[in-house]
């Protein structure tokens, strides 16, 4: 038992602050993945906005990632939003014919405070090692938004609204 009681509150304040914004980001499962491979994403809701069920989630899909496949949510509507080609550009010969996806959108669905979900989109990596890719996402609640579209910077501090970012390994 410590001798200075008002000092054991104050170290487990500043722990619980330290620890409290994480599970106040969109998580990414995995956080890390080799770089130009296959895989199924997750991305993880943990909370609504304040007392304020979340209803839809959309992610906007980086440029070099390629074979986007989100994974369909029972109780949700699911939409794929595809890049506008320019105007007469013709797809290469080794290229769909499809334009790319852009954006991923699950709406109408109700994902009450108490409860978390995570959110799946299989997808090809680009061939960068050692790169962090950012997916800017938006949430949308009943009442109010977190627009989860900042990309940290470099020697700056963490934004207060941070796009999920997946580190390509080698």
């Amino acid at each position: 038992m410590s001798r200075h009681p008002s000092l054991a509150i104050l170290l487990a304040a500043l722990t619980a602050a330290a620890i409290a914004p994480a599970s106040a980001h969109v998580g990414l499962e995995p956080a890390q993945a080799a770089a130009n491979t296959t895989i199924a994403l997750g991305f993880r809701i943990g909370h609504g906005c304040g007392t304020s069920p979340t209803t839809a989630v959309k992610i906007r899909i980086p440029a070099g990632v390629t074979a986007v496949q989100p994974q369909p949510k029972a109780g949700w509507t699911l939409t794929v939003v595809r890049a506008q080609a320019p105007a007469g550009a013709a797809p290469a010969a080794d290229q769909p014919a499809a334009p790319p996806v852009a954006e991923v959108h699950w709406t109408g669905g109700n994902l009450p405070v108490e409860f978390y979900d995570t959110f799946f989109v299989r997808m090809r990596l680009p061939a960068t090692p050692n790169a962090t890719v950012y997916f800017p996402v938006v949430q949308e609640c009943v009442s109010g938004v977190h627009r989860w579209i900042d990309v940290p910077q470099a020697g700056q501090a963490e934004p207060a609204e941070p796009a999920p970012g997946l580190r390509l390994t080698p």
